[in-house]
């Protein structure tokens, strides 16, 4: 359900796979790689973010005991829709959307130009980060030709690891604990503003930073502790070839 330990400058880096409570099938999606389908994780997402419940959250997050008048779920498959397309619910049409929209297109010379980019890229994998953010998986045998055998430059294992206590947020998913997040996929990071799981910070050089966190005198230190380390070595055009890349991505 994972893969070996990676030993970096003493550091273990390894990465294991979410499992649906339900059914123990492999999960993916979410910060934690909680859902195992984007249906799943859209319905998730309209009722926690959202506030919108659904077939699959009937729950309100905030239930008022004496509202008699609120309908619930407020999402459900519409039975008596004269066509198709109506009767699909919102959770199920946001997954589709989610499913088919085409991936960021990485700049080739923005910012900083291709060769500060190309320098970037080989310093990314120099130092490790690679191990972890893996920048190309493929899809299976899908049931939909444009998704089938597909390389996906995402730049993640989604797996699941162990980030140390500076990123810990108290929360478990599955088998995913309060310190452990899955790789984060970095494609379409240059149109991000904010980063990690709880946007704590719009500077990227501080995000990286940010994946180091205890050390060999605490419990279970940063899997990233090691890579970070080779990061904060290089020489400052170094870090910004390596900015850069990111921010072509």
């Amino acid at each position: 359900r994972g893969r070996p330990n990676i030993v970096l400058a003493g550091h273990a880096i390894s990465g294991q796979a979410n499992n649906n409570g339900n059914d123990g099938t492999v999960a993916r999606f979410g910060w934690k790689a909680q859902n195992k389908s984007l249906l799943l994780f859209s319905g998730e997402a309209y009722n926690v973010e959202m506030g919108i419940t659904n077939e699959l959250f009937q729950t309100e997050r905030d239930e008022t005991p004496s509202c008699q008048f609120s309908e619930v779920p407020n999402d459900v498959t519409k039975t008596d829709a004269k066509t198709l397309v109506e009767g699909i619910s919102a959770i199920e049409k946001f997954a589709f959307f989610a499913r088919f929209l085409a991936p960021p297109a990485p700049s080739r010379d923005t910012p900083g130009g291709a060769d500060s980019i190309a320098r970037g890229r080989k310093l990314f994998t120099d130092v490790g980060c690679a191990l972890c953010h893996t920048p190309t998986l493929n899809t299976g045998n899908a049931a939909v030709a444009a998704l089938r055998n597909q390389s996906v430059n995402l730049f993640s294992d989604l797996l699941v690891h162990d980030m140390g206590p500076g990123l810990a947020d108290g929360v478990t998913q599955g088998q995913a604990g309060p310190r452990e997040f899955r790789t984060a996929p970095l494609w379409g990071l240059g149109q991000r503003l904010f980063f990690l799981h709880d946007g704590r910070t719009s500077d990227l050089r501080e995000a990286i930073r940010a994946h180091r966190s205890g050390s060999f005198l605490t419990f279970n230190p940063s899997e990233a502790n090691a890579v970070i380390g080779n990061f904060s070595k290089l020489q400052d055009n170094q870090k910004q070839d390596v900015l850069n890349f990111l921010r072509s991505l």
